[in-house]
C-alpha cells in the first residue's frame, strides 16, 4: 500500500465495521487533476449505516477524509452510490 492508498484503507474499515453486509462493499479510487475520488458502493440494506441520520454519518466520513487528504496533500472526495433496487427506486 502507498502512503496515498490510506484514504481507500481508513474508508474500507470504518464503512465494513458499520454494514450488515460487509462482503457487499466496493470502494474505486480513481486519481485526476482535481484530487482523489473515493466511489463507495454498499448492499441496499446497508445505506441507512453509511447515510445516517439527517446524513451525519457520511458527513462526517467525509470530514475524517478530508483530514487524511491533507495530511498527504491530496484533496479527498466521497461518493455514495445509490444501489440497485434502493430507497430512490421504490419512491
Amino acid at each position: 500500500m502507498t502512503e496515498g492508498e490510506k484514504d481507500l484503507q481508513f474508508l474500507d474499515m470504518v464503512v465494513k465495521s458499520l454494514v450488515e453486509h460487509p462482503e457487499d462493499v466496493k470502494i474505486d479510487r480513481t486519481v485526476d487533476e482535481m484530487g482523489v475520488l473515493l466511489t463507495l458502493r454498499v448492499h441496499k440494506d446497508d445505506m441507512a449505516q453509511v447515510i445516517g441520520k439527517s446524513g451525519r454519518t457520511a458527513s462526517a466520513i467525509r470530514t475524517l477524509l478530508r483530514v487524511i487528504g491533507m495530511k498527504n496533500n491530496s484533496r479527498v472526495n466521497l461518493k455514495i452510490e445509490e444501489p440497485e433496487g434502493g430507497m430512490r427506486d421504490s419512491e
